[in-house]
């Protein structure tokens, strides 16, 4: 059974490890991972070859919903698909990021935050808004560069039943009041303002997973917060995929984590 993970860049990916390590814990020989380096132009044709599932990273799960021919509610509320499953070898988009997310944050002890400030605007600060609502968040601040782009993501929050503010990053100071400060900021987007969220004193999640700790997620250890990197919101969206793939509900899920952490330390 052959399964992957598609996107662009994905060279760096640690689905490939994580799928892996399921598999052969899980005795099963006959399935394949690999990362294939796909943009969006390149994903219709590879969703036409015979697949068991295909986990999906940037910039293809908001362009997936236009090309599997069906797809679950939540995928369609977020407006992202990140798993493609096949039935009848017809391609069916899922969401397991959202899951993903929601055990990361509960498994951190942060589980009822009434306030959420997401930084950025993107297909995972969506995934991030129907999480936070599933918490039982009532209130989200949008902090963006841009806010007259995020139309769609803040239509997402609504949703799920969420009020959801727009306000510009450049004034984050001001909006540093809520429970939980979730950084969906590519990159080194949220070094800038590191100290500054360190300080407030908010439960902190940091979507990316490598290298860490990030410069956000070191000052919050350094002010004794509570911080959540991005590789638990990886390890257990994976632990939901491999369970949606391949039917089984006994996924091992220390043997995926300890491949992950593993390979984190040999490559950064």
């Amino acid at each position: 059974m052959r399964c992957a993970v598609l996107g662009s860049p994905v060279r760096h990916s640690l689905s490939p490890v994580l799928h892996r390590a399921a598999y052969a814990a899980l005795g099963l020989s006959d399935w394949s991972y690999e990362a294939i380096e796909c943009d969006e132009s390149g994903l219709g044709g590879l969703l036409k070859e015979p697949w068991a599932g295909l986990s999906l990273t940037m910039p293809l799960k908001r362009v997936a919903l236009t090309l599997v021919d069906t797809c679950s509610e939540l995928a369609l509320n977020v407006g992202g698909v990140n798993t493609v499953l096949f039935r009848d070898g017809r391609p069916h988009g899922d969401n397991t990021d959202v899951y993903g997310i929601v055990t990361a944050l509960t498994e951190a002890g942060i589980r009822t935050p009434s306030s959420v400030l997401v930084l950025g605007g993107g297909a995972t600060a969506a995934s991030a808004l129907a999480a936070v609502a599933q918490l039982g968040a009532d209130r989200v601040t949008l902090a963006v560069r841009t806010p007259a782009r995020v139309g769609e993501t803040a239509t997402v929050g609504e949703r799920f039943g969420l009020s959801v503010t727009v306000r510009p990053l450049a004034g984050l100071r001001e909006l540093l009041t809520a429970d939980l400060v979730i950084s969906t900021l590519p990159g080194d987007g949220a070094d800038p303002y590191a100290e500054m969220i360190a300080r407030s004193g908010s439960a902190v999640f940091d979507v990316i997973y490598a290298p860490w700790p990030t410069v956000l997620g070191a000052a919050v250890q350094r002010a004794d917060g509570t911080v959540v990197g991005g590789f638990p919101m990886l390890l257990h969206q994976a632990v939901r995929q491999v369970e949606l793939m391949t039917g089984r509900t006994d996924v091992p899920v220390e043997a995926m984590r300890a491949a992950g952490e593993a390979e984190l330390a040999r490559t950064t």
